[in-house]
């Protein structure tokens, strides 16, 4: 799974000009599934994002996680993470996995999430969404499971 995580002080995701999922402090979460992904790789993914130290403590230094800070997760579905742009002028997508397998990973993150007692709104999977938010810092990682061991 490839994931970009982005430390926010607010953000929110439409669909349809309608407010689907918004947070204050926390994180936004893009996360895109590859073919090759399995459950192992959205627990390795929750894993992650839990325990990142990227909120600033007393002393302006990186040390604090989500349960820290309170913070709360915006969980946002993006396949064309998965695009590959090497070749040509249009990015391919065959390294992204089908709809229903991706689906499945994508709401386990969330589920895991929820699980370590995180607050997770998410956008609708598949839609189209404008994700609106403010970077705070900025600070942006980039995550992909299958280089994290």
């Amino acid at each position: 799974m490839r994931a970009v995580v982005q430390r926010v002080s607010r953000a929110e995701v439409r669909v349809g000009g309608n407010v689907v999922g918004r947070i204050g402090t926390g994180l936004v979460v893009l996360v895109g599934v590859a073919v090759s992904d399995e459950e192992s790789d959205a627990e390795r993914l929750a894993d992650k994002i839990a325990g990142l130290r990227i909120f600033e403590d007393e002393r302006g230094a990186m040390n604090r996680s989500l349960a820290d800070v309170s913070g709360s997760v915006l969980l946002i579905s993006q396949f064309t993470l998965l695009g590959d742009a090497r070749k040509g002028r249009r990015p391919s997508f065959i390294e992204a996995a089908p709809g229903p397998i991706a689906q499945r990973l994508y709401e386990q993150v969330a589920e895991l999430l929820r699980k370590r007692r995180i607050e997770v709104q998410t956008g609708v999977f598949g839609a189209t969404m404008e994700v609106e938010l403010v970077n705070s810092g900025p600070v942006t990682i980039l995550i992909d499971t299958k280089r994290l061991f």
